[in-house]
């Protein structure tokens, strides 16, 4: 996917700052990065896991990224067996690389994922609500040995994959699938990308009342946009993510997020660039927020991100610039 950007004309005069930048904040979200562009997870993207009713697991599945539940608390996460940390934000597990978020621990992780929450939903409302398809009713549903370019697809039933599918692109490519039925991978097969395509480009809106089967010893890529469960058999595999609005189960399975959701701030001393890490920056993922020194030289700025962004306040706080995002 290409990276989201904003140039900034940084002077020594903050309010010409903040007027520039908002406009070309303006110029900046209506750029389509191809055919269609990416579903934005919002808040949703700091999890690989996130479902309302629950997660469960059989031992030992490997998950590398955080998960949470809301609006069910943490007794819902089972399998796991979870060790809340002495903060009493998140709790921690062999199976997992990242934490473990439920309502009811301390604050603000409630509120936090009353927010992730509602992002999730908002993201499946924009892939069921793409419109003018590419492709309609491609193999009837059944999607298995073909070869995949980046667009728009639409289904009125289920889908179901009962040999390898590739996915053949550049990391700029982009798919979503609308699937008004269930989607269903058949043990010992694939979701396979080529040519550069990336896991995080590709969203999988699934309607059906049954939800997602990813069958035994299956590997699957893209995210997850459920309206119902995810069920992943055992040794099942997933580069994605998995974002259920009901309930998410596992089996002995690895999953690994597509892309950790960062945010950078780049510079250059001209607009062309090349562009580096700016130096000192401080990324807030909590609070949304980029801070960094300000000097009276004129440079430029690139805010980059591998999931949609927003950028909602530009301030001058006791000599640093404070860009606030969400």
């Amino acid at each position: 996917m290409r990276t989201k950007s904003t140039i900034i004309r940084k002077t020594s005069h903050p309010t010409k700052l903040v007027a520039g930048l908002a406009l070309s904040i303006l110029l900046t979200n209506q750029i389509a990065t191809g055919t269609e562009t990416p579903v934005v997870l919002g808040t949703a993207s700091h999890y690989v896991i996130l479902a309302k009713s629950g997660i469960s697991t059989v031992p030992s599945s490997v998950v590398t990224g955080d998960i949470a539940v809301s609006p069910i608390d943490s007794t819902a996460i089972t399998g796991f067996s979870l060790i809340l940390d002495g903060s009493g934000q998140f709790s921690t597990s062999s199976q997992l690389t990242g934490k473990a978020y439920a309502p009811d621990y301390s604050s603000p992780t409630a509120v936090n994922l009353t927010t992730a929450v509602s992002d999730m939903e908002t993201a499946y409302t924009d892939a069921a609500g793409r419109t003018l398809p590419d492709h309609t009713e491609l193999g009837g549903g059944n999607i298995g040995g073909l070869t995949l370019t980046p667009g728009l697809y639409k289904w009125g039933t289920g889908v179901t994959i009962p040999t390898d599918v590739t996915l053949a692109g550049g990391p700029d490519g982009v798919w979503i699938f609308q699937i008004a039925g269930n989607l269903t991978i058949a043990s010992g097969n694939a979701v396979i990308t080529s040519g550069g395509a990336l896991a995080q480009n590709v969203f999988w809106q699934v309607a059906g009342g049954v939800g997602v089967d990813l069958g035994t010893s299956s590997h699957f890529e893209g995210i997850i946009l459920s309206q119902a469960a995810i069920n992943m058999r055992t040794g099942a595999s997933i580069n994605g993510r998995l974002l259920a609005q009901t309930a998410v189960t596992l089996d002995a399975n690895t999953v690994t997020m597509s892309a950790a959701s960062t945010v950078n701030l780049v510079s250059a001393a001209e607009v062309t660039g090349p562009y580096t890490s700016a130096a000192a920056q401080s990324v807030d993922g909590v609070a949304r927020t980029i801070t960094l020194p300000r000097s009276d030289s004129t440079q430029f700025y690139r805010v980059g991100s591998d999931t949609g962004l927003t950028i909602t306040r530009i301030t001058v706080s006791g000599g640093n610039l404070v860009i606030a995002y969400k």
